[in-house]
């Protein structure tokens, strides 16, 4: 009987030749696009069965011995070798999600995402209660607006971040002080339970406990039981030279309070517009205007740059529109430091009204270039 399953490297939108790393960077973005629990209740039951057919064609393209089968055979061969549950055997769920934690999900993104939704490949990672869990804080973002200048030479910033903190009065505990928590007993503490489908569990939040395991009979008055007190908090930010619009910067530990480690601070460039200068890379473009004797006789003229004016040589002959670069006058690169340059656009002002001196000395011009009245 012909398989109805859809064709694997089809479900992960890759090709037959693609490498391991793709096969990893797609099913990373469509897992988390599609996971149960990270769309409207409406699609919750569309997304169940899209995501087990992407777990499925990852645990079966993600193993060599498994994608070789079925390379050769298509379903069928997977099917005979291997009984549902063995395909998921060997697939490295885990580490797909490794090494993101510089997006903002700190210890990787199988942990923020997948790990408090308590999500198992057949005890691939055993059920954990997040009572025993400590969390990491939640990461914060914050926009900082800087001037052209200050982005080209760097500055330090002194920025106000609200942010939680730990309950000073109950330590955090979220309990009354001199009373303590209670184990959930409807989890047991686990602060979850699990809900079998298929091949693969699926462990929500506890209802009664909201998922932390127990229960606080008596809150605490302060943080009314959460454990965490806003707080605004001064943070001084170093922002290096060359960094441009949309810029984002992480400094480690300034992010909310959580059970465990701090969250991160994510500090969101923005440049102001400048009014002479335009940035386009490293380099900055601005425009000036000369007379049309200096255009034609050559001579200098001064040129604001970032570090103040400068004189600037005009050569004899100059047309409208002529672009001089002014070397090093830029901005540094945000990585290896090396210079942009300054350019700057040269519009020849030609005059509107002569007197007569000008007029008789711009008509023998003409005549002496040969140019008939």
């Amino acid at each position: 009987m012909m398989s109805t399953k859809r064709d694997y490297y089809e479900i992960l939108g890759v090709a037959k030749s693609a490498s391991l790393e793709e096969i990893r960077k797609s099913y990373r973005e469509l897992a988390l696009r599609y996971h149960p629990d990270r769309v409207p209740a409406e699609q919750k039951k569309e997304a169940e069965e899209k995501f087990k057919e992407l777990s499925e064609a990852y645990a079966v393209l993600s193993d060599a011995q498994k994608r070789a089968l079925y390379d050769q055979y298509g379903h069928s061969g997977i099917d005979q070798r291997y009984a549902q549950e063995d395909i998921f055997k060997g697939a490295d769920f885990n580490n797909v999600f490794s090494g993101m934690g510089d997006y903002g999900l700190g210890g990787g993104i199988f942990d923020e995402i997948f790990g408090d939704l308590g999500f198992d490949f057949f005890g691939s990672r055993q059920s954990q209660g997040r009572a025993g869990a400590r969390k990491r804080g939640r990461d914060l973002q914050i926009a900082v607006e800087i001037s052209l200048e200050e982005a080209a030479s760097g500055v330090e910033k002194i920025i106000s971040v609200p942010r939680y903190e730990v309950c000073q009065a109950c330590g955090g505990s979220g309990a009354k002080p001199g009373t303590k928590k209670s184990i959930c007993p409807q989890c047991k503490g686990s602060g979850k339970t699990v809900v079998s489908n298929g091949f693969f569990q699926l462990a929500q939040s506890c209802s009664r406990c909201g998922g932390e395991g127990y229960t606080i009979s008596s809150p605490c008055p302060n943080c009314r039981g959460e454990g965490r007190s806003k707080v605004t908090k001064k943070i001084k930010v170093k922002i290096p030279a060359g960094v441009d619009n949309g810029s984002q910067l992480r400094v480690r530990g300034e992010g909310e309070a959580g059970q465990g480690s701090r969250g991160d601070l994510y500090v969101v460039i923005e440049v102001r517009q400048h009014n002479i200068f335009e940035r386009h890379h490293n380099d900055i473009i601005t425009s000036i205007n000369i007379s049309l004797g200096k255009a034609v006789l050559g001579g200098e003229v001064e040129v604001a740059t970032l570090e103040g004016r400068v004189s600037m040589k005009i050569p004899p002959g100059t047309q409208s529109g002529k672009i001089f670069r002014l070397k090093d006058k830029g901005i540094p690169d945000l990585h290896s430091g090396q210079m942009g340059d300054e350019l700057v656009r040269v519009t020849v002002d030609i005059p509107s009204r002569l007197t007569g001196q000008q007029r008789k000395l711009m008509e023998e011009f003409s005549r002496l270039s040969g140019e008939v009245r």
